[in-house]
């Protein structure tokens, strides 16, 4: 027996529902071999649920990624990387091992903050890793920090920004609409350099999503291991991601993450898709 590998370059959440976490039982559930390089520990202050970041040392990152790039991988996916150096460790990486199908997943905060991270981590993500991957995944706040564009609210807005997120070198542009898009289902916008592909389905009204968007990245990572061209990978990766928020739950009174094994086990959602 053979499986597709799959690489995540990310980081931790202790409370299980993102990060590596997210990576692993979604790698599990799409039937592929999960291999983490673990880039940041996440901890969270029980009193409040503010987070707490801790890199890890970058000579660490590159023993972690050599053991697992000799073994191989299908597909690779990178989450939250924590410094420019693992940023540019990631580049050369993908560089030196020819790395073709890699979903860059562009973290810029923790759930429940608003604010970057680290801003420097963003320009070195925008020159670095943007030409390097196959499909980048940024949601509203992440894909205007990397367009450098106001904040998106509607989906012209998306359209413009997913240009010029092409521009600078991803080949495939998926802009995760979210509750703040003035839309009345639950949208992605797909863009390939040629044509802009809507994928719709219905909001879910809940605050159980956690970890929902390495989720649907790392869905796309799979897909890719498969065989699936980018737009097939993607749009089954919508249904994966929004049957497990769909069957999300209450962890504590702070969060509550996906359902990772929805898809598989209780429904899979229907996923609507139109040019535009």
């Amino acid at each position: 027996m053979t499986m597709k590998k799959t690489l995540t370059l990310a980081g931790s959440d202790s409370s299980g529902g993102a990060g590596i976490a997210a990576d692993l039982k979604t790698f599990q559930e799409l039937n592929v071999y999960g291999m983490t390089a673990l880039t940041s520990i996440v901890s969270m202050n029980p009193k409040g649920w503010n987070h707490h970041v801790t890199p890890i040392d970058v000579e660490v990152v590159e023993k972690q990624l050599d053991t697992i790039l000799s073994v191989g991988v299908d597909a690779m996916k990178s989450g939250m990387l924590g410094s420019v150096d693992i940023i540019n460790l990631g580049a050369r990486k993908i560089d030196e091992f020819d790395i073709k199908q890699y979903v860059l997943d562009p973290v810029m905060v923790c759930k429940g903050d608003d604010e970057v991270l680290q801003p420097e981590n963003t320009d070195a993500m925008r020159e670095e890793l943007l030409p390097r991957s196959l499909v980048t995944t940024p949601n509203l706040f992440e894909a205007a920090q990397l367009a450098k564009t106001s904040p998106i609210k509607t989906l012209e807005q998306m359209k413009d920004a997913a240009i010029k997120i092409h521009d600078l070198g991803a080949k495939n542009v998926v802009i995760k609409g979210g509750k703040d898009l003035e839309h009345d289902k639950a949208v992605d916008l797909f863009y390939d350099g040629n044509r802009f592909e809507l994928l719709e389905s219905e909001k879910i009204d809940t605050t159980y999503n956690h970890g929902a968007g390495c989720t649907f990245a790392a869905a796309i990572t799979a897909n890719l291991a498969h065989g699936m061209n980018v737009l097939e990978a993607v749009k089954t990766a919508k249904s994966f991601v929004t049957s497990a928020i769909a069957n999300g739950w209450k962890l504590n009174e702070y969060v509550g993450p996906v359902m990772h094994g929805a898809y598989n086990r209780i429904d899979s959602t229907k996923v609507e898709m139109s040019s535009i």
